[in-house]
């Protein structure tokens, strides 16, 4: 559940992730805690423990630049981490809109693309997609979620071959969304109810990273293809409000083209 300090919970986060030992301190026999405490990453950072926890605990939510620059190094961020802290400190709006719709121009381009493709919402609902997508997934339909699929239904699992990447990439993008600049409480009970019903989201979402996965390679079984190997590719969906078209392209030299092609007759 949000606590409203989604900047002081992803400090915590992240803070419990890095070991003393990581960054030259030594942990006693006696220490109670998993990474470090807040009067370690406040020394590490050269601010004092007083305004570090005045920041975590939500009572400075806009730190400076130079605060945060300081945080992030103390805590090993790589940059899209770090991008993701100075982002958290910026004023949030509040607007969401409780319908998702796909505009007619991107609905169109997806049924005439001869590749699987849909779109996925804030919230990975699946808002869109073509016949080629759907006959590989029925996941991959409209009104499905994307995220509950591939945590809490057992032949989505089957389906990505790579499945340990494919669900810490979609749980990253799911938060770089939680967190972002639009709030949509949607959010928030989805990840209450993942939390609660999959130990394997709830794992990954401690983890606190940011980002979805970049493209790539994905490799599916498909119950009655076999292999399939495809390049993934991610395209943000301008003034959508977080919309997002993924597009399959056969890998070159493999035999995922000859296989697709038996996918287009397939039954819906």
């Amino acid at each position: 559940m949000s606590s409203g300090n989604a900047l002081g919970d992803y400090l915590k986060l992240r803070r419990g992730r890095v070991r003393p030992e990581d960054v030259g301190l030594v942990a006693g026999p006696r220490r109670r805690v998993d990474g470090l405490r807040r009067e370690e990453l406040a020394a590490l950072a050269g601010i004092s423990a007083d305004y570090y926890l005045r920041i975590e605990q939500g009572r400075n939510p806009h730190p400076s630049a130079q605060i945060l620059d300081a945080l992030a190094r103390a805590l090993r961020m790589d940059a899209a981490a770090s991008a993701h802290l100075h982002q958290l400190a910026r004023d949030r709006r509040v607007t969401y809109s409780d319908v998702e719709r796909v505009g007619d121009d991107i609905a169109s381009l997806i049924d005439q693309l001869p590749l699987p493709a849909f779109v996925a919402g804030r919230c990975l609902d699946c808002l869109a997609s073509n016949q080629l997508a759907r006959n590989l997934s029925p996941n991959f339909a409209p009104g499905r979620n994307l995220l509950r699929a591939l945590f809490l239904d057992p032949a989505e699992r089957r389906l990505h071959l790579d499945w340990d990447d494919a669900s810490a990439g979609v749980v990253g993008g799911l938060r770089q969304v939680a967190d972002g600049e639009t709030r949509d409480p949607r959010l928030d009970t989805l990840v209450d109810e993942l939390c609660a019903s999959s130990a394997s989201f709830a794992e990954l979402w401690a983890r606190a990273d940011v980002g979805y996965r970049p493209a790539g390679t994905s490799r599916l079984h498909h119950p009655e293809l076999g292999e399939l190997v495809f390049r993934r590719n991610r395209f943000a969906i301008p003034d959508s409000d977080g919309q997002h078209l993924q597009i399959y392209h056969p890998e070159p030299g493999t035999t995922t083209g000859e296989k697709l092609a038996l996918l287009v007759t397939s039954p819906d």
